[in-house]
């Protein structure tokens, strides 16, 4: 697990898959680590050089000083990327990650092969819903947050057949720095990408959940239709679609890079 400087901020990366495959980076959602992407290593292993990192703020790397940007964490990836000598990755992104996804595929089209956009908004009008969020966690702390964080990642009948998972992610919410979150739920919050959606070159699919209250399908549908040639996908899920749908969301993504 290298630790790379990324313009000041020490970042947790894990490199894994064989030597001179094609690079896929993975970029994981608010309050997760790289370790969501747990499920999709195996296969994705088998095609690509793999690279999951921690973003700014979560995990096992630093935590700078809020509020973040979208443009602050997009060039965070091209650090990384840089460190380890990649020209051209693949980018695939849930959530906060497919937000960095559309910030690179429109400021750094020669550094992006293919990108998929998971979970994914380019905008939030409604900015007191992020205010109350940065609020409450300052209230209540992280290790609060869980079970209103895990009704909106997944549904009810998997949160009930798979409570080994809810835990984990839990607890992984729960060790997610308060600094940071709240850094990235100020880069979410302020956010807008509305502009820069038809300058994305690179071939993209979207992946969005049916029961997804936070991106909705209908986010999915806006940057379908601004995105050139883009494709979208509805899995049965909730938010972290990746894990609670992870061989139809495994074949998807593999999918796409056989088109």
């Amino acid at each position: 697990m290298p630790v790379i400087d990324a313009n000041g901020c020490p970042i947790n990366v894990v490199v894994e898959g064989p030597q001179g495959a094609p690079f896929l980076m993975l970029c994981n959602s608010l309050g997760t680590d790289h370790r969501m992407w747990d499920p999709q290593v195996k296969p994705f292993t088998k095609h690509f050089r793999l690279v999951r990192y921690d973003r700014r703020g979560h995990g096992r790397s630093g935590v700078t000083p809020g509020p973040y940007s979208m443009a602050q964490l997009g060039r965070d990836a091209l650090a990384v990327m840089d460190a380890l000598g990649i020209k051209r990755t693949n980018w695939c992104g849930l959530s906060m990650g497919s937000m960095v996804g559309q910030w690179l595929g429109a400021n750094a089209p020669d550094r992006i092969e293919r990108l998929i956009l998971s979970s994914s908004s380019c905008y939030y009008a409604n900015k007191e819903s992020w205010n109350d969020r940065i609020r409450n966690a300052r209230q209540v702390g992280m290790g609060s947050m869980g079970p209103f964080i895990m009704e909106r990642w997944f549904t009810k009948p998997f949160r009930d057949r798979e409570p080994t998972v809810i835990a984990q992610m839990t607890s992984t919410l729960a060790a997610t720095p308060l600094e940071g979150y709240i850094a990235c739920c100020e880069a979410v919050r302020d956010m807008d990408h509305r502009e820069l959606l038809h300058k994305i070159k690179a071939p993209t699919l979207l992946i969005a959940g049916r029961h997804d209250m936070a991106t909705t399908v209908e986010n999915a549908e806006f940057i379908r239709d601004r995105v050139p040639g883009a494709k979208l996908i509805v899995l049965d899920a909730a938010h972290i679609s990746n894990i609670e749908q992870a061989d139809k969301y495994t074949a998807a993504v593999l999918e796409f890079f056989s088109t």
